[in-house]
């Protein structure tokens, strides 16, 4: 009788006896933006993350994954949108229009205002550069081809009169990762430098640089998304544009705090110091708002 019991409990138990349950799979959202102090919201929220106090990850829930990724200039993150490996970005104004007519306006959406100005083209005080006539045989960097600094750079020099092509013409436009610039600046390789904070205080400050144009009412950063992302995850979105608008007001009304969580996360992304006092400088050039 005992060993008739024995079987009948270790065949309930084994009918009980079950697998664990796999853990819920999370909704991964891969999020893009630049090193830039016009790029804050995104250097902020990816700071946030490294910081296990993810912005976004709080109001997503956990059942969403936030990865960060970082690229230098826009056409790169388009490319990475239209190639599935990017769902959202914060991009310029340029590199997505662009994506957005390259694609037919099958491929890319805004979903959001982030950064207007803080953008200009940079020149040497005591060089040959005077007025817009004085750039013709001259180099000028910008951050990659096709990404809103370029974009504005060709358009302002061909309204200059001048003839630009890809590669020469009257004036020669370097594509130059923003880090790189400064040195080339320095060392003479360009006459000036058309690019975005915190890039345009470090020529004025560390390379002697003076202003030559600057453009105060250009959008210089939107949140972007992928058509893809957006139709399978609706809500998702919805959450991320509210985030958006809350961490663009929280900046607004915690600069000191938003200044050295930006610092902090620049310095990771970049490896290069940078001075509170030149972050300070520059974020008087930018105004951030979720406006498109």
């Amino acid at each position: 009788m005992k060993i008739k019991t024995l079987v009948a409990v270790i065949g309930a138990l084994a009918l009980c006896s079950c697998k664990p349950s796999a853990p819920e799979k999370k909704t991964v959202i891969r999020f893009g933006h630049f090193p830039n102090i016009t790029h804050a919201q995104g250097v902020i929220a990816h700071a946030l993350s490294r910081q296990h106090k993810g912005w976004f990850e709080e109001r997503l829930g956990p059942g969403v994954e936030v990865q960060w990724f970082t690229y230098n200039a826009g056409p790169s993150a388009m490319e990475a949108i239209f190639a599935g490996s990017l769902d959202l970005t914060y991009v310029g104004q340029g590199p997505a229009l662009n994506a957005h007519f390259k694609s037919n306006g099958e491929e890319v959406r805004i979903l959001a205002g982030a950064a207007n100005a803080g953008a200009a083209l940079v020149i040497k005080p005591d060089g040959p550069i005077k007025t817009g006539a004085d750039f013709r045989g001259k180099k000028i960097a910008t951050p990659q081809l096709g990404n809103t600094q370029d974009i504005s750079c060709r358009a302002w020099l061909k309204a200059q009169g001048f003839k630009v092509t890809q590669t020469g013409g009257d004036v020669i436009v370097l594509p130059t990762a923003n880090p790189d610039q400064l040195g080339l600046f320095q060392s003479g390789g360009v006459d000036a430098v058309w690019t975005v904070e915190p890039w345009v205080t470090r020529l004025e400050r560390e390379a002697n640089g003076k202003i030559f144009l600057e453009d105060t009412n250009i959008i210089t950063t939107w949140l972007a998304c992928s058509v893809k992302f957006l139709s399978a995850h609706r809500d998702v979105a919805k959450k991320i544009v509210s985030g958006n608008q809350e961490l663009t007001s929280w900046i607004q009304a915690h600069t000191d705090e938003a200044q050295k969580l930006l610092i902090a996360e620049l310095k990771e992304e970049t490896k290069a110091d940078f001075a509170p006092e030149e972050v300070a400088h520059a974020w008087k050039r930018i105004k951030f708002t979720t406006d498109v």
